[in-house]
């Protein structure tokens, strides 16, 4: 009897342990799904069926300026200047400066910056064979800071002169100068802006400014801007120096510089339209200190014997506020106004004597030479 019981039990535990083993086996086994064969999918229809695989895009490549450095280096100079200076003791100090310029006829004439010359009671022009020549004259113009140099030299490589109005923003372009007064070097970068005004002075504007985030150093200025084919597009002449400011500099447009230039090299100074008349701009201070009408507009400091604005009876002390009734608010917009005008032509001034508002007619006279 006990036999048969045991024999039952151990059965039971038997069918009990391959149900389990069973189970286990099953759990321990993933679920699959089939995985369609391609034939399956065959009618399936694509998300985008126009698609097609991108078209391999060309990456652009950079110019390279070896040729245009090549081909303007031998055209450009380095210009060193002494200037002497006096102490709050009225003591002579010399202070030497550095700037460059460019050949622009081969008969030894030059072009820089007039803040370069300016001031200069002696000057070295290096060409790019290391000669050195001293300065037979300077001729300047402060008011587009342009000056030209005559050095005893024939023969020499005078540069291409290009067309300022055919760039355009983004253009390649390569300044090339004396940068810091350690030799001749050339930086590239783009076209930024065109047709810029910058005031370098209460009195002073430039107009048809060439901006470009080629680096423009001390000792640049005078250099030249030049385009891929290495032809002059620009004067490198200023550069904004301030905390933050990067990658802009500028250079006075050729288009705007060569009338200037040739008036330098064959008449030594430029005829402009003339009033005959020192200026300075009116301000509420400066209205306040000499009391005043307006406190804008262009004071009259004083008046040149014989000229334009002394026939027409003006005085120091008046206050100009339009010509032809178009405002004047600064004295750089009187003298860009007035040079928009031809010699001879008559206008109309209309101004402040004390308390009275007046206006008068004159005629334009000729800018006389520097120093008469």
């Amino acid at each position: 009897m006990v036999k048969r019981i045991t024999s039952s039990v151990l059965s039971v535990m038997i069918v009990v342990l391959i149900l389990f083993m069973g189970a286990c086996s099953q759990s321990t086994v993933p679920s699959q799904t089939p995985i369609p064969s391609p034939s399956q999918n065959s009618s399936t229809t694509p998300i985008n069926p126009t698609w097609t695989p991108p078209l391999k895009i060309e990456q652009p490549v950079l110019p390279s300026i070896t040729e245009v450095v090549a081909k303007v280096k031998p055209s450009v100079v380095a210009i060193n200047v002494k200037v002497v200076t006096y102490d709050i003791f009225n003591r002579p100090t010399q202070v030497e400066g550095a700037g460059s310029g460019w050949i622009v006829d081969k008969d030894g004439y030059i072009v820089t910056n007039n803040h370069v010359v300016e001031g200069a009671d002696s000057l070295t022009v290096t060409l790019s064979d290391g000669s050195k020549f001293s300065a037979e004259s300077i001729k300047t113009d402060p008011l587009t800071d342009l000056a030209v140099i005559k050095i005893d030299a024939h023969n020499l490589p005078a540069l291409d002169i290009g067309d300022s109005s055919q760039i355009g923003i983004g253009d390649w372009v390569v300044a090339v100068g004396n940068a810091l007064g350690m030799g001749i070097s050339a930086t590239s970068g783009i076209v930024s802006a065109l047709d810029v005004s910058l005031s370098e002075s209460a009195d002073q504007t430039i107009h048809g400014l060439i901006q470009t985030d080629a680096a423009i150093n001390p000792g640049n200025s005078g250099g030249p801007l030049v385009n891929m084919a290495g032809e002059v597009i620009g004067i490198d002449s200023i550069k904004i120096a301030q905390v933050g400011v990067e990658g802009m500099g500028y250079a006075i447009s050729i288009n705007e510089a060569m009338p200037i230039i040739k008036g330098l090299i064959n008449t030594g100074y430029i005829v402009r339209p003339w009033l005959g008349i020192g200026l300075a701009t009116v301000n509420k201070m400066v209205a306040s200190f000499y009391n005043l009408a307006v406190d804008t507009g262009v004071l009259v400091t004083q008046v040149t014997p014989g000229g334009p604005a002394d026939k027409a009876g003006l005085k120091a002390g008046d206050v100009i506020t339009a010509i032809d009734s178009e405002e004047v608010a600064s004295a750089g917009d009187l003298v860009q106004l007035i040079n928009s005008y031809e010699v001879g032509q008559k206008v109309e001034i209309t101004f402040w004597r004390g308390q009275t508002k007046n206006s008068v007619s004159l005629t334009l006279g000729e800018s006389p030479p520097p120093g008469s």
